[in-house]
């Protein structure tokens, strides 16, 4: 990856933005935006690196009754110096999508929806734009609230992380799963559904999964329960049982304070896997829903090459408070996370602001994380709902 360049987007409501990243500084510069139809959800990088998949929705979230009208999938051109232009025409989408991926032949889009769960393929036309939606043969068990579609390295299983619900008074639990299909010519079988707890679904929050580059190993981070599973793979199917089970916190959880985990990712190398850990709880101060505790963390795990093993190394405050995403540069020395929103927090008997940021960290060749530097976004009160690096093309 030497001498390739790097960029990173984000996104503000319906704003994506482009920044030109200076690995060897460690340094963003922000460029230009471009305006999506609704507000962005996920962004997917095209495997030619020419073009970007956006998915995006007015509804405010996926638990509110508001449900939004205009949710849509938009292709994104980008060109050799990194700047982004709509290509061709978005394509509607029946609800709020909270996650999309691209196959690894770049010929299909795969839309994930929590509220119902749901699944969508669309075509991906030789030109980059967005086709049209494939029809399904066979009708698919998409669990409760999907959180997650990615294809697996074979391109032949698409995992569907369904996160489930947490009970709450009046409301019992929705139980959570890994839904895995077979996928072949843009079409969704039915293979398995994982239970990594043997509970039913009971006490299980799977919410994204990631691979490792060259192992047949998939690990899963376990939203409400704060853990991380480690899955083999085998041939098509999922080992259901983790061969390896870790919490992602540095220390025990309080139950008062509201505590999930969020972003995974590996780094290129496959010898380290970083997790978002978020906490967000608030209670009235002198006016103002000001933040009460818990963590707000980057959990550094090392992975044992022979066992897949992972070993939380390190945990790092991103000085902001609920990182959504983080991206890793594609040589593996840059990480950046992105929060949510702004926070107020308590100095002593006053409050101060601690707004939403991008936070830069250098990544050692031990894979720790070194804090360089962190640039506050002026958000207007919108939601920093995504931010990813990636390389352009040559």
């Amino acid at each position: 990856m030497t001498g390739q360049r790097t960029v990173l987007y984000q996104s503000v409501g319906e704003q994506l933005t482009h920044f030109d990243v200076d690995v060897e500084a460690a340094t963003l510069a922000r460029r230009g935006s471009v305006t999506l139809p609704s507000k962005v959800q996920y962004v997917w990088q095209h495997p030619s690196r020419k073009f970007l998949t956006v998915s995006t929705s007015d509804a405010p979230s996926g638990n509110t009754p508001d449900k939004g009208k205009v949710h849509c999938l938009s292709a994104v051109r980008v060109d050799a110096n990194g700047a982004l232009a709509l290509h061709g025409e978005p394509q509607p989408l029946p609800s709020r999508p909270i996650h999309h991926c691209v196959d690894r032949s770049g010929n299909y889009a795969l839309s994930a929806f929590c509220n119902p769960s749901h699944i969508t393929v669309h075509r991906i036309n030789a030109d980059g734009t967005i086709g049209a939606e494939v029809a399904q043969n066979v009708k698919v068990d998409v669990g409760v609230y999907a959180h997650q579609v990615v294809t697996a390295p074979s391109n032949r299983m698409v995992i569907f992380p369904a996160r489930g619900n947490d009970g709450r008074p009046g409301k019992p639990e929705d139980p959570g799963a890994i839904k895995v299909f077979g996928f072949k010519d843009g079409q969704l079988t039915a293979l398995q559904s994982v239970d990594a707890v043997g509970k039913g679904g009971l006490d299980y929050r799977p919410r994204h999964v990631d691979f490792h580059p060259t192992q047949p190993w998939m690990y899963v981070n376990v939203e409400s329960q704060n853990e991380l599973h480690m899955h083999r793979i085998d041939g098509d199917s999922v080992i259901a049982k983790p061969l390896f089970v870790k919490t992602t916190l540095a220390a025990k959880h309080d139950p008062q304070f509201h505590q999930t985990n969020s972003a995974i990712h590996f780094h290129p190398s496959g010898r380290f896997l970083y997790i978002a850990n978020r906490a967000d709880s608030t209670a009235d101060f002198n006016g103002k829903k000001v933040f009460t505790g818990g963590e707000n963390s980057i959990a550094v795990f090392a992975i044992d090459q022979t066992t897949g093993e992972p070993t939380r190394i390190q945990s790092v405050d991103p000085l902001t408070h609920h990182v959504r995403t983080l991206g890793i540069d594609p040589s593996g020395r840059l990480l950046v996370s992105a929060n949510i929103r702004d926070m107020w927090v308590r100095e002593g008997n006053d409050v101060r602001l601690a707004p939403t940021a991008l936070t830069v960290f250098r990544i050692g060749g031990d894979g720790k994380l070194t804090f360089a530097r962190k640039y506050d976004i002026e958000s207007g009160g919108k939601l920093q709902w995504w931010a990813g690096m990636m390389g352009l093309p040559a």
